[in-house]
């Protein structure tokens, strides 16, 4: 499978309200097609693929997306965050996202430093998804952001991550 596979997948053959709404049946398609390339990327036997932009753009969506569908609800939905990040911030500095014609896949470009709980990450990527995604998704981005000012994390991931949550939290995610 190819970076092109990965590109063709997300952005010819899914709608975009897939890529946002929780779906059993999506989590599986991604999960059956694409967990060995995931792991992969994960193992880090994909980062050649870093090396140019559109097969940096699916690299980032192994690692940042289709993880969070393979594995949802459990820790590793999250372990590609990292890797994810540095891929993005190298597409940021490499001008690889402003150079990008199409806006949903600068957003995606994006996306992991929305996910971040990191709070420069975060604020840094407000301007960026307003300036090259939409002021939705960077209204997501300052929702984000007030939840890390609050809690230092994402109280939603506590679970997944076996992290207990405080009474805040726990209110929080009630509310």
């Amino acid at each position: 499978m190819t970076a092109d596979d990965v590109l063709h997948f997300w952005f010819q053959q899914c709608r975009p309200w897939q890529w946002f709404r929780r779906r059993d049946s999506f989590d599986a398609l991604v999960s059956d097609r694409f967990t060995a390339l995931v792991e992969r990327a994960l193992a880090g036997d994909l980062q050649e693929w870093a090396d140019r932009p559109s097969s940096a753009l699916a690299l980032v969506l192994l690692l940042d997306q289709f993880s969070r569908q393979i594995w949802r609800g459990e820790a590793r939905a999250f372990s590609g965050d990292q890797q994810a990040l540095a891929v993005a911030l190298m597409g940021l500095q490499q001008g690889w996202v402003a150079a990008e014609p199409q806006r949903p896949r600068r957003q995606f470009w994006l996306m992991p430093l929305l996910h971040s709980e990191e709070e420069g990450v975060v604020a840094k990527a407000i301007p960026l998804l307003e300036q090259w995604a939409d002021a939705a998704t960077a209204d997501v981005a300052r929702r984000n952001l007030m939840q890390l000012q609050r809690f230092s994390r994402y109280p939603q991931r506590n679970a997944a991550l076996g992290r207990n949550s405080s009474r805040a939290e726990v209110l929080f995610l009630e509310g």
